[in-house]
């Protein structure tokens, strides 16, 4: 069951509004004194925290906002300000009340629970997105394999790798590191968006790594768009005198002096069509090996995995 401090008078204001909350999978702790919901914080964190705006004396609410969202490891708890409309007429600093949403007096249960609930998605997807791509990260992509295997048509679930990417991140720095994965991401991003919008997805593993997922009959042009694309900008992120020469030398993870060739794509795909699979993981795992043989070909590839192709 999921835990709500509740802090301030009044906001759980009937009894149907602790039924609904409990009837929902919630558990109301009810607390009226800063020192008593401070400490629930630091030595045993709730689920989520629903504070009144007029809490305690001058500056208890602030001290209590600042001990949920100053310590890293519970920035990911929502906080819900509980205000009246003359609070909204006047207006916020949200920087002074850094707070996920707000609840307007005087609010009925369902709308507590609706505001509870999207509070909660809306951290979940936060929390979940790659910070630099700013695309869906595992959770979300296991969700949409996931969906993919349990899907009645046939779906490409597709892993790209940048090869080489390692070795030209020393060499270059992680700053232009980044720069050839924010490029990868918006390549990936923009084909699918002219090649297979509906019903497709695109996240981000981390690192070099991305999951893209299409139909099975848009995963060839997919795939071919995206590598061709990729070929036609690498060169902007790699200087002349690499291009001229066709590879780089760089130390291997022995740190032994070794030579590279340029950035390329290596995309390993699985189609869910055939029923081989039943869980995200499997897919994962037949991906992982399918992808240690693509990236041992020269250049940008792709490869399908023909174990899950139909008949």
């Amino acid at each position: 069951m999921k835990r709500i401090l509740i802090v301030g008078e009044n906001i759980v204001g009937s009894s149907e509004h602790k039924i609904l909350l409990e009837a929902k999978g919630y558990q109301p702790l009810l607390i009226r004194d800063l020192h008593s919901a401070v400490s629930l914080i630091l030595e045993d964190p709730p689920d989520m925290l629903i504070m009144d705006i007029d809490f305690g004396e001058k500056q208890e609410g602030l001290a209590l906002l600042n001990a949920v969202k100053g310590c890293l490891q519970k920035t990911n708890i929502p906080v819900l300000l509980v205000v009246t409309e003359k609070h909204v007429a006047t207006g916020f600093n949200w920087q002074t009340y850094p707070v996920d949403d707000i609840l307007v007096r005087p609010f009925s249960p369902e709308l507590m629970l609706a505001r509870i609930q999207l509070a909660e998605a809306r951290m979940i997807r936060v929390f979940d997105n790659n910070p630099l791509s700013k695309l869906p990260g595992n959770t979300s992509i296991l969700k949409a394999i996931q969906r993919a295997i349990d899907a009645d048509e046939s779906y490409g679930v597709c892993y790209i790798d940048i090869d080489n990417f390692k070795p030209y991140n020393d060499r270059y720095g992680f700053s232009q590191g980044d720069d050839v994965i924010l490029m990868v991401a918006r390549i990936a991003v923009n084909v699918i968006d002219e090649l297979a919008r509906d019903g497709s997805f695109v996240g981000h593993v981390g690192g070099d790594d991305f999951v893209f997922i299409v139909g099975e009959e848009k995963v060839k042009p997919v795939c071919e768009r995206i590598l061709a694309n990729f070929d036609v900008v690498r060169n902007m992120f790699i200087p002349a005198e690499d291009l001229k020469v066709g590879c780089y030398v760089e130390k291997d993870r022995q740190g032994r002096e070794t030579i590279f060739g340029l950035l390329s794509l290596s995309i390993a795909v699985v189609m869910t069509g055939s029923h081989v699979y039943s869980h995200s993981g499997e897919v994962s795992t037949a991906a992982s090996e399918v992808k240690h043989f693509v990236k041992q070909k020269e250049g940008s590839n792709y490869m399908i995995d023909r174990r899950s192709l139909k008949g």
